[in-house]
């Protein structure tokens, strides 16, 4: 396991594969750029390869968004069952962590799909949006170096409680919650909460996370943070550094553009924010 510290720091003999390879899966017909999101952040953030598994359209545009993007086309408009053995071929790949549920839709057959991807790798995941709601409805048991991703709703549909305002209780229910299941939680708010079920730490952004509402600015975060898996990091300190580095990008994109930030913004700030944060 690295330390999550020397972040900046490579050996002068490092190759491809030395940081990591992670799988992004989601997207659908109607949600293409959340897969994008993910991996342009990943990448940012010092991940090796990023490959992403989604239907066709999505993938499709994936490709052409970015070359640094591997882009692996499934056929049909949303994740199904009858994709595992491609995606079975490509955990294969060296592959050392998984971000699941970006754009990915809520269907039955998806959700069994989340939960068989699941049991064919043992490498961390990080369940985001609508792969949360298929812990819920499939009984998914997450493994203590997971990481899930829920802002106040998710978490209320994935633990079946509300997060008050009142800071400490929130961090209570959300150790409580991360404890049961057994692995780390990132609830995602104006003060971000991580725990693992034992620890608790919380990122407060700046003044300017008002603006941090736009579609995509959690797609960045899950993919932040699945960098950081894939790269070897303890899965608490990826939960908790994924949360202050999409935070400072936000804000320095956020001063630029304010109310017309977009989550393509955040992309070109994750270096200066890991400058800011891992030299500082």
């Amino acid at each position: 396991m690295r330390k999550i510290t020397d972040l900046l720091k490579r050996k002068p003999w490092s190759h491809k594969y030395d940081y990591g390879h992670l799988l992004v899966i989601g997207g659908s017909k109607k949600y293409s750029g959340s897969p994008s999101f993910n991996a342009l952040a990943a990448l940012r953030t010092g991940v090796d390869l990023v490959t992403i598994a989604a239907p066709e359209r999505a993938a499709d545009i994936a490709a052409t968004f970015s070359p640094d993007i591997i882009a692996y086309p499934l056929k049909g408009d949303h994740l199904s069952k009858k994709h595992l053995p491609e995606i079975r071929e490509i955990l294969n790949e060296k592959i050392s962590s998984v971000v699941i549920g970006g754009g990915m839709e809520r269907n039955r057959d998806s959700f069994d799909a989340v939960k068989k991807i699941h049991d064919l790798t043992a490498v961390p995941f990080v369940f985001d949006a609508d792969a949360i709601h298929a812990i819920k409805a499939k009984k998914i048991k997450p493994r203590k170096h997971d990481v899930i991703t829920p802002h106040a709703r998710e978490f209320r549909i994935l633990s079946g409680r509300e997060v008050p305002d009142d800071m400490k209780k929130r961090e209570k229910i959300v150790k409580d919650v991360a404890f049961f299941l057994g692995c780390n939680i990132l609830l995602k708010g104006h003060i971000d909460i991580i725990s693992d079920g034992k620890k608790v730490k919380t990122v407060k952004k700046g003044k300017n996370a008002v603006y941090l509402t736009k579609g995509g600015t959690g797609d960045t975060l899950s993919g932040i943070c699945g960098s950081l898996l894939a790269q070897y990091y303890d899965s608490f300190d990826s939960a908790y550094y994924s949360a202050k580095i999409n935070g400072v990008a936000g804000e320095l994109a956020a001063r630029e553009n304010l109310c017309g930030l977009l989550a393509s913004d955040l992309l070109g700030k994750i270096p200066a924010a890991l400058k800011g944060i891992f030299r500082s």
